[in-house]
């Protein structure tokens, strides 16, 4: 059995220590995808604030471990790091990061997306929009 990060969080995310677990010798190329909250405007007008992030934590922690796991039957994965953020993200913070550490780049890449798409169209963790005249709005995971 393999020991992956798989974690949802309240904390800020930190990509040092993130990087540091995937980082090993066997490891020839390590990538990593930090998704961050990014500054909007509504069509009104209107500028996002933040996002807020709510999972149902046991589901979420077991479709991401699948997930992990449907990877590493496609992919020599060495380690990888699958971390999310729960709570407020403020503009321009990290919300989640994967990060995959393979034999070559191009397995790396390979694996960091087919993870992010993977965790945006499966996993239980839900984002919701917070607007400067204090109005909030539920985001469709598939936009």
């Amino acid at each position: 059995m393999h020991h992956d990060l798989l974690q949802i969080i309240a904390d800020p995310l930190d990509v040092a220590s993130i990087v540091a677990f995937v980082t090993d010798p066997a490891a020839g190329g390590i990538d990593v995808f930090i998704g961050t909250t990014r500054a909007e405007t509504r069509a009104d007008g209107v500028e996002l604030l933040a996002l807020d992030y709510e999972a149902y934590d046991e589901m979420a922690l077991k479709q991401m471990s699948d997930l992990s796991q449907k990877a590493r039957k496609r992919w020599p994965i060495v380690k990888l790091a699958i971390v999310h953020r729960r709570g407020r993200v403020g503009l321009g913070e990290a919300s989640v990061i994967i990060a995959v550490a393979s034999p070559h780049r191009a397995e790396s890449f390979d694996t960091c997306r087919f993870l992010i798409d993977q965790l945006k169209a499966d996993v239980p963790i839900w984002k919701k929009e917070v607007w400067a005249d204090e109005s909030t709005s539920w985001v469709d995971p598939r936009r």
